[in-house]
């Protein structure tokens, strides 16, 4: 089912658009814009009802911090309130609401409304899904990794945890095609494909097809360590498959090389704290690290294959400080 978040300092207002709502979703309910954030950032809604008239963070000030933020900005935001003139409604859509209910609620009218939004985001639910998938193996696709891997960064300035990426690469894939037959290579690419959606299976974790016989996966809040770990059983499940490869030069089956990557920011355990990100002298190199991740562990991977393939490379890096060899 899907979840409504109705934020209101009402109480009365919040009992009110319960029950007016039962059976279309999960109704959560926030009495503050600082508790509707949090609760958005942590499981994004289907649909938020939103008070434009609270103390503190405002309902209109809420939906901009909401909608400046790329991870939610697909949550879709109907205002609730007295206010019913043309500049205020104007001004709610101007800042990304989809829609405007005043006070007193007309019940059938808010039933309609948010039935029809639900119904609307389910569709775009189901569009973005299939505009993000990749057609043959059935996991996310290049745009999807691309798009994802800068959201996770965000995360991970915000919370100052690590990031960690694998780039992997089926060993030889152009022999076996030349060996087998495309259709045979199209299977040995869905069969990886699994073994590594099954094998990165937390929230969070991404794998996509990057590119050909290429695969992509970034790991939120991973360390270099169980980075590395994961990648070795990436190595060992594709290995497992046993789907030969008379061609290949490293082994008598399919295998694949890893390159891993994990960047650490520079202000992660300082002492004193640095100072705030937009005062910091490493801001710049902090805003371009995913490229700066995608380069380390494509470096990884080219290692990895120079060493003889079929294995795992590792690179960590500090933001603006360079990176250590492979443990």
């Amino acid at each position: 089912m899907q979840r409504l978040l109705v934020v209101d300092d009402d109480p009365s207002m919040v009992r009110l658009l319960s029950r007016l709502l039962a059976g279309m979703a999960r109704i959560h309910f926030a009495t503050s814009g600082e508790d509707a954030l949090l609760q958005i950032r942590q499981n994004p809604p289907d649909l938020v009802l939103l008070d434009a008239e609270m103390p503190g963070l405002g309902g209109y000030e809420t939906c901009r911090q909401l909608k400046a933020d790329p991870a939610l900005v697909h949550v879709p935001v109907i205002f609730v309130t007295a206010h019913t003139d043309t500049a205020s409604e104007t001004h709610a859509l101007t800042i990304g609401a989809v829609d405007f209910i005043p006070k007193p609620l007309n019940p059938p009218v808010v039933q309609a409304r948010v039935r029809t939004h639900l119904a609307l985001k389910r569709q775009s639910d189901v569009l973005r899904r299939l505009t993000a998938t990749d057609a043959l193996t059935g996991i996310a696709n290049r745009r999807a990794f691309d798009d994802g891997l800068q959201l996770e960064w965000r995360r991970a300035l915000r919370s100052h945890a690590p990031l960690s990426l694998l780039m992997v690469d089926v060993d030889y894939f152009k022999r076996f095609n030349d060996t087998y037959g495309h259709p045979a290579g199209d299977a040995c690419l869905r069969a990886v494909a699994r073994v590594l959606a099954q094998t990165a299976r937390r929230a969070g974790d991404l794998v996509a097809r990057y590119g050909g016989e290429e695969f992509a996966l970034f790991l939120p809040a991973t360390n270099a360590f169980d980075a590395f770990r994961l990648g070795e059983s990436l190595c060992q499940g594709v290995a497992a498959l046993g789907i030969p490869h008379a061609a290949s030069s490293a082994a008598a089956h399919v295998t694949v090389s890893v390159g891993v990557a994990t960047l650490v920011l520079p202000c992660d355990g300082a002492e004193p704290p640095r100072a705030a990100c937009h005062d910091c002298d490493q801001a710049p190199h902090c805003l371009a690290a995913p490229e700066a991740l995608l380069a380390l562990a494509d470096e990884a991977l080219y290692a990895a294959k120079a060493d003889g393939r079929a294995r795992v490379v590792d690179r960590v890096g500090i933001v603006g400080q360079g990176y250590e060899a492979d443990a």
